[in-house]
């Protein structure tokens, strides 16, 4: 069994492709070679539904190289973590305030997707996609103001229907898992009292995920 967990550097549009392209073009090469019979790899709910963004079209992109592969695979797509909801304010912020979309996500324990990748490792190749999730839906902006109030944080959080996701413009359910999804059991106010991990701001967002409010997109590409 390989588990591939990894994620690009860089995440400009042709950077992030090449990276996902090169290294699952070489892993599947090696695990060929090897005689893996399993081929794991850690994905984002909603990934189909955000080609409008170059870090998901290269998702897709690895995605499509998996299933074309001979080796049996399994692509586990997973929520957004609960480490991360600091990162994604201190990546969101527009004028000195936290802009985010409020639609609706089902967010995770970190400690809850590793155990949710590590049963799918030991277990059958399904060829196909499996979603694991949290146990509990949230808008995005109402939880990571509560998060930011939990850390003393005085930023204020903007509820901005035209904040971006990765680049990508989200519907009200695009973050959701589907109704078979595997969820894990750690509940926010649980984990908020015994966190599993802290992981540095700098690294906001579970394989690769960031909100990218639109202005900070045309600043981007006035640069």
């Amino acid at each position: 069994v390989v588990v591939d967990v990894s994620n690009s550097p860089d995440w400009e549009d042709a950077a992030v492709l090449k990276f996902f392209e090169t290294s699952t073009r070489n892993l599947l090469t090696y695990e060929a070679a090897a005689g893996v019979r399993h081929h794991v790899a850690l994905s984002v709910v909603g990934t189909e539904q955000l080609s409008e963004s170059g870090y998901f079209r290269a998702k897709i992109a690895q995605e499509k190289l998996i299933k074309g592969s001979p080796i049996p695979y399994t692509i586990v797509h997973a929520t957004q973590f609960f480490e991360f909801l600091k990162g994604l304010a201190d990546i969101s912020m527009v004028g000195g305030k936290v802009h985010l979309p409020p639609v609706l996500f089902q967010p995770m324990a970190a400690d809850d997707v590793a155990s949710g990748v590590g049963r799918v490792a030991v277990g059958q190749p399904v060829i196909g996609i499996v979603e694991i999730g949290g146990p509990e839906q949230f808008r995005v902006d109402e939880l990571v103001r509560r998060r930011l109030a939990s850390l003393k944080d005085s930023r204020e959080v903007i509820a901005d229907p035209n904040a971006l996701y990765a680049g990508a413009k989200l519907s009200e359910r695009t973050l959701l898992p589907g109704n078979n999804a595997r969820l894990g059991e750690t509940r926010f106010e649980t984990w908020l009292t015994q966190p599993a991990a802290q992981i540095p701001s700098t690294h906001a967002q579970p394989a690769g995920v960031a909100v990218v409010t639109k202005e900070k997109e045309s600043q981007k590409k006035a640069s």
